[in-house]
């Protein structure tokens, strides 16, 4: 094994809110997240790219933003392999020498027009959906291979859940009766424990992704986990002072899409007839799953450790965005600019993390594009000069942190993409950029764009939109300012850069002279 290279270990659960943790939420009951974060750094401001899977999901594992990959909705994908602007994070990883062993999600979506998609880099690959589902990639072991019984088992159980379990019965859930192993991550876990016992190459550093679809709805935990929380400490959620949602680009995202409305509100109608205990039962249930996968990511790290891959590893824990979870008058699930949605829980832990920076708190404006330069690096990989992500264990430091919003896309005989929603973050304020409508007539409204400015440092739940007010103009024009030159610089640099000179116009430091013409 290559002794400079160390073991890298991905975790990764999806739908998870920045503050389900333990060392940001007191009632959360995550022992191992815990202890990795008092070991290690954890980032109390990282964000996604995009408050929903697919482009988070593309754009994390190729360390472009949404929009320079042009997947900007749960519609979109990279299908053509010949045509990826780079590797991808498990690709970067064979290609440093690493055994790649991906367990569970990825979300590409490239199993919609190719009968055979790659894996992507992956040696060793998993996946806990049916073979039909579009989740195939060429050799994976799918759930209904070896597994057909759990998986129509969770079928049956959540059958009433809608598409994506994100209905009114997805967000009420149960108190499961499938057995733990027969749940989607229960048998995605226990493949990836059964690899880790017989599987590893001791010729190689491991590169091992473990993804699970949960906390996400549905919420039908196990009962052993929703038995670690007491229905009376679950705290109710705060509602803001108005009932319905207006001038913001969630508002606007409801005028383009009746269907996102009417989605809405049917659960809003449900939410508001319910006790506040039924209520809580939700929140509870969604924090039970999130103690449940911890219970996985902890048993993983057992393996690790018992097989001596612990010694020198660099450890990633990571979330693809947020969940509403009822706040802003009942909305759940992703699709807004709102902190819930968009940041995101990040740890960095192992024996790689310097001595001095385990057990801190990180307050950078950190970004899941920062990821794939992070790890090519430990790697031992050169830089890629045109991705916009920093190193995490270096002493960069971006202005904000910037996630984009195109609406929820659309399927059926009307498909309507909504015009962008730009968000630029920093520690104690945020502004949202949005153009009500469509986007097909968008270039001949830009005059009409309308903006959301929150003082987070007193409104962390986004309530008071301060944008139109003159007291606040500095900060408005100085964050518009740094938002617009943020995405030229990055727009600027990739994922095509065509120069005689190639990337080296891009590596160059500026020191007072330029580069040979």
């Amino acid at each position: 094994m290559e002794a400079s290279k160390p073991n890298i270990i991905f975790f990764m659960t999806d739908q998870q809110r920045w503050d389900c943790i333990d060392r940001f939420n007191r009632h959360i009951k995550t022992p191992t997240l815990d202890k990795l974060a008092e070991q290690g750094i954890a980032f109390s401001e990282a964000v996604c790219q995009a408050p929903m899977c697919v482009p988070s999901r593309s754009s994390m594992m190729f360390g472009y933003y949404p929009s320079q990959l042009g997947v900007r909705t749960n519609h979109g994908g990279l299908y053509e392999e010949s045509l990826l602007p780079s590797d991808p994070l498990p690709e970067l990883m064979r290609k440093a020498g690493y055994q790649t062993a991906g367990f569970g999600k990825t979300h590409w979506n490239h199993g919609e027009r190719t009968a055979e998609p790659s894996t992507r880099g992956f040696d060793v690959r998993a996946v806990g959906l049916a073979r039909n589902s579009g989740h195939y990639e060429r050799g994976a072991v799918m759930m209904d291979d070896v597994e057909p019984e759990g998986l129509r088992l969770y079928s049956e159980e959540t059958k009433h859940y809608g598409g994506g379990e994100e209905n009114a019965n997805g967000y009420i859930g149960c108190t499961s009766e499938v057995p733990m192993h027969l749940h989607r991550d229960g048998w995605v876990a226990e493949q990836c424990l059964s690899f880790l016992d017989g599987g590893l190459d001791p010729g190689r550093p491991l590169f091992l992704y473990l993804s699970f679809l949960k906390p996400h709805a549905g919420f039908n935990v196990p009962k052993e986990f929703e038995d670690l929380y007491d229905i009376r400490d679950i705290p109710d959620l705060p509602q803001p002072p108005w009932d319905d949602e207006r001038d913001t680009h969630l508002a606007a995202t409801d005028e383009v899409s009746d269907s996102s409305r009417r989605q809405y509100l049917d659960k809003k109608r449900i939410w508001q007839r319910m006790t506040p205990e039924e209520r809580r039962r939700t929140t509870l249930r969604y924090w039970a799953n999130c103690s449940w996968l911890d219970h996985y990511f902890g048993r993983a790290l057992e393996r690790l450790e018992r097989q001596g891959r612990l010694d020198d590893a660099l450890i990633v824990f990571v979330s693809d965005h947020g969940e509403m979870l009822g706040e802003r008058q009942y909305r759940f699930s992703k699709y807004c600019l709102y902190d819930s949605s968009v940041r995101v829980p990040m740890i960095l832990a192992g024996s790689r993390i310097p001595a001095d920076r385990r057990g801190t708190l990180d307050d950078r404006p950190a970004e899941l594009v920062d990821l794939v330069p992070t790890l090519a690096k430990v790697a031992g990989l050169p830089r890629d000069p045109r991705l916009p992500g920093l190193d995490l264990l270096g002493e960069e430091r971006r202005a904000g942190t910037f996630c984009e919003f195109h609406g929820k896309g659309a399927s059926g005989p009307v498909s309507i993409h909504s015009a962008p929603a730009l968000m630029w973050r920093k520690k104690d304020w945020k502004l949202i950029l949005y153009l009500p409508g469509a986007i097909e007539d968008a270039i001949q409204r830009v005059g009409s764009f309308r903006g959301e400015l929150y003082r987070l440092s007193d409104d962390p739940h986004e309530w008071n939109n301060l944008y139109g007010e003159d007291e606040h103009a500095a900060v408005r024009e100085r964050m518009t300012a740094e938002l617009l030159m943020h995405l030229a610089c990055v727009w600027a640099k990739g994922p095509f850069f065509y120069d005689r000179h190639g990337t080296e116009a891009l590596e160059t430091k500026f020191a007072g002279t330029q580069p040979n013409a």
